[in-house]
């Protein structure tokens, strides 16, 4: 044979060769998930329109995070600190000037937001902004993990979500508001990416965050325990939901045998065979993650990482043992409280907060469910999400205590979701809107309604209690308050003026006056008063005569005080401010 026509044969076989793209299941226990990476390398995919380039994906994913974090830190300091950031906030001062911290489990949450704000702290000073800078953060990664996600539900879907997340006025609220709600979710969907990422690649590092990602996830709030069931249940859904297929088809057209048309017959078949193709048994994935001992050697090991980390910090890094026992006690307290009639609503309280501030994730998010069940090839991380948004979602709604902070828990995965649906929709064209415009004209109009829903919260109406997020929230007139008091110490030619609060009702001012240490939060009124050592009093003004302190105030400040002003503290709750009579005068 010439060299020729050898070379001529070579050529021909290399033109003919169909290049392998490998099918990697990549999500835990979700087995045939089929990545989106391998799926767009099709040729059958490619030839699709509108693919989205992995430069104008991550140029997109900068911009929104650009623009979330501009929403989060812009005027970060505008709202006034609530009741429990200020209770949160008095702890951290505590860590930060005693180096003290001792877990309650009667009545606060987990360690974590204390010793994660602590670096910040340490590094700006401690003040309104940099205790809010913890939560805007672990908010930014959250959009980080979801953008984590394109491999599974593609790049346009988490593009999608990421904006929905970006620009969710619940989001927003919670990530400028230093409690342990923007942790909470961070660390629950960093348990799924690391999940993931450990089934996909096997490497330890992935199984280490995973666990780090639970164990702080229970270090940070009692209700763990709830997460971590819907996120065992939702699993178990997204794996029986496309096995159900053969069970049904075979019981009805094999079983039973029923007369039904040769063409629906067909099309039972395909689908059972579909199901078959995506049904992976236990075994495989055992076989997967290298086998039943390594898994067995593994699992002791994660349950060693999370005892530790939770000892650690519920111990106060080994400074407060009893706290260990407290977050054993605290699941059981939690229990307690969940049942009670403490800010108990009624069962559809959630689905009317998301219809006033959420919609447009809400509807998406059902679009989206309904496609991942119901779609001709079922993506089984989409059902996994799906099931996990709409399980936490009613298992809150069962429980009788209810509060706006919990639907970050829901919010974030009804928006990835939601990503998902439009994902799908970009394939389809309405009337002379060819594809993807439809698509990109509902998540433009989405992103535009909760853009603007978000910024009349958080800039306009922040302290406004007829919107479902501002939750018995500190009035703006505290800042008038707490600026008159420092006007009246620069008259008295100090900066540690002598307050006594008498007013039962009292937070967030511990933290306004954590500076100031001689004020007394007595909470109740003195027989007598020194003006000399204490020169401004506050007590509680109100129209219920049971609970009104300005009369008796008057009767023991005497003509030696003078009432400066009245504000409002939170809905129903006033404070009046008396200064003694020389400071008085403007």
């Amino acid at each position: 044979m010439s060299s020729a026509v050898a070379k001529r044969r070579r050529k021909a076989n290399k033109a003919e060769a169909v290049p392998v793209i490998p099918q990697i299941t990549a999500v835990p226990a979700l087995p045939n998930a089929e990545p989106l990476a391998a799926r767009q390398s099709s040729p059958a995919l490619m030839a699709q329109p509108f693919e989205i380039s992995d430069r104008a994906w991550l140029v997109a994913s900068v911009g929104i995070l650009l623009l979330a974090a501009a929403l989060r830190l812009y005027a970060l300091e505008l709202k006034p600190m609530h009741h429990d950031e200020g209770v949160n906030g008095f702890f951290l001062t505590t860590l930060v000037r005693q180096g003290i911290y001792k877990y309650d489990p009667a009545n606060y949450h987990g360690p974590t937001l204390y010793y994660l704000a602590l670096p910040l702290v340490k590094i700006f000073g401690l003040d309104t902004f940099s205790v809010r800078l913890l939560t805007v953060i672990a908010g930014l990664a959250t959009i980080v993990l979801v953008l984590d996600l394109r491999r599974y539900i593609g790049k346009l879907a988490t593009l999608f979500a990421a904006a929905l997340i970006a620009v969710s006025p619940g989001a927003v609220f919670y990530s400028r508001y230093f409690i342990h709600e923007s942790l909470f979710i961070l660390f629950t969907l960093g348990i799924v990416c690391a999940a993931l990422r450990f089934y996909e690649t096997r490497r330890m590092v992935y199984l280490v965050l995973g666990t780090a990602s639970a164990a702080l996830l229970f270090a940070t709030k009692e209700t763990a325990f709830v997460s971590l069931i819907v996120l065992a249940l939702a699993w178990a859904v997204a794996w029986w939901w496309p096995n159900r297929e053969v069970a049904s088809h075979k019981l009805v057209y094999s079983i039973f045998r029923f007369p039904i048309p040769e063409a629906k017959k067909r099309k039972a078949k395909e689908r059972v065979r579909e199901a078959q193709r995506n049904s992976v048994d236990l075994r495989s994935i055992i076989e997967r993650l290298g086998g039943r001992d390594r898994l067995v050697m593994l699992s002791v090991y994660s349950l060693g990482l999370f005892i530790f980390i939770n000892i650690l910090f519920y111990s106060s890094f080994f400074t407060n043992w009893p706290g260990v026992k407290g977050a054993v006690e605290s699941l059981q307290i939690w229990t307690k409280t969940g049942t009670s009639q403490f800010h108990e609503k009624p069962f559809g309280t959630y689905i009317t907060w998301l219809l006033q501030e959420e919609m447009p994730i809400l509807l998406l998010a059902l679009a989206g469910a309904y496609l991942a069940l119901f779609s001709e090839r079922i993506n089984r991380f989409a059902v996994f999400m799906g099931a996990w948004a709409f399980g936490i979602f009613a298992a809150y709604s069962l429980i009788p205590y209810k509060t706006p902070w919990l639907m970050l828990s829901f919010i974030v995965p009804m928006a990835v979701v939601g990503g998902y649906a439009l994902e799908n929709l970009r394939h389809h064209a309405w009337g002379n809107l060819k594809a993807p415009i439809p698509a990109l004209l509902i998540a433009s109009l989405a992103v535009v309604i909760s853009g603007y829903q978000s910024f009349v919260l958080n800039y306009r109406e922040y302290d406004n209690d007829q919107y479902p997020y501002v939750y018995a929230h500190t009035h703006r007139e505290l800042n008038a308050l707490v600026s008159e008091v420092e006007q009246l110490a620069q008259r008295a030619g100090t900066k540690d003026i002598g307050v006594s609060i008498a007013s039962p009702e009292n937070w967030p001012l511990p933290w306004y006056f954590r500076d100031y240490t001689r004020v007394g939060y007595v909470g109740t009124i003195a027989d007598r008063y020194d003006s000399k050592d204490t020169p401004l009093v506050i007590g509680r003004e109100s129209n219920q005569p049971n609970e009104d302190q300005t009369a008796k105030l008057q009767v023991a400040l005497g003509s030696d005080y003078e009432k400066v002003g009245t504000y409002t503290l939170r809905p129903g709750v006033r404070l009046a401010l008396f200064a003694r009579h020389d400071l008085a005068k403007r």
